[in-house]
């Protein structure tokens, strides 16, 4: 039977939205796999509109939903829509749209809070024992999301590193082409642009974390 994944996506763009190479490769990976998938954001108003030509902050507002519309082909719904009985995975891919529009941890840090129709979704998977994939810098959340103790990776930077062993995660170092697995809490993470410097690099761990994934739903 063919496993169905949510994906949640947090806007377009690496700058202030979902980071589109990641998420890309990653509903290639699963298209690859036969997994059955649907794209959901919030319906929320994007901290801030970043031009991703010259790096500058712009003077307009988008809409986060609206604006991952562009990558799932419009086939996208609103997260609070997200309901954890049709789904037997869930995955999201990085991007600053997670750390600026999925919570405000590009402001607060460890105080950081997560949007709240997002983290309703992902805790309805870790009760559910289902598992998740968190690239990139989405694994910020993971210790809002699981509670102290998880495990999982953003590769080696420092700074992050420590704001999530602040929050109660554990970090483990990893390369990009790997992945981290909390078997405890069945949480799949990996570097992605945390670490990568072109696209195939990036697509090395993502394809590892989307295969790992889609095993845990069958444990």
């Amino acid at each position: 039977m063919n496993r169905k994944v949510a994906v949640i996506l947090s806007g377009c763009g690496a700058y202030d939205g979902a980071e589109i190479h990641e998420s890309v490769i990653t509903l290639l990976r699963l298209d690859q796999r036969g997994a059955a998938v649907q794209c959901f954001a919030p319906d929320v108003q994007q901290l801030h509109v970043v031009d991703h030509y010259s790096g500058d902050e712009m003077d307009e507002k988008r809409n986060v939903l609206v604006e991952a519309a562009r990558i799932a082909r419009g086939k996208i719904k609103d997260v609070r829509e997200l309901h954890v009985d049709d789904f037997d995975a869930l995955i999201m891919p990085g991007g600053f749209g997670v750390a600026k529009n999925l919570s405000d941890f590009i402001l607060g840090g460890a105080n950081c809070k997560v949007q709240p129709d997002v983290l309703s979704a992902a805790q309805a998977f870790v009760k559910a024992g289902k598992p998740v994939g968190l690239m990139c810098i989405a694994p910020v959340l993971a210790a809002k999301i699981f509670g102290h103790g998880v495990v999982c990776t953003i590769g080696s930077d420092p700074e992050t590193a420590a704001a999530l062993t602040q929050m109660g995660a554990i970090h483990h170092e990893c390369e990009v082409s790997d992945i981290i697995e909390d078997h405890t809490h069945k949480l799949v993470t990996t570097p992605a642009y945390m670490l990568a410097q072109s696209i195939s690099e990036a697509a090395a761990g993502i394809n590892k974390l989307v295969d790992r994934v889609l095993e845990l739903t069958h444990a």
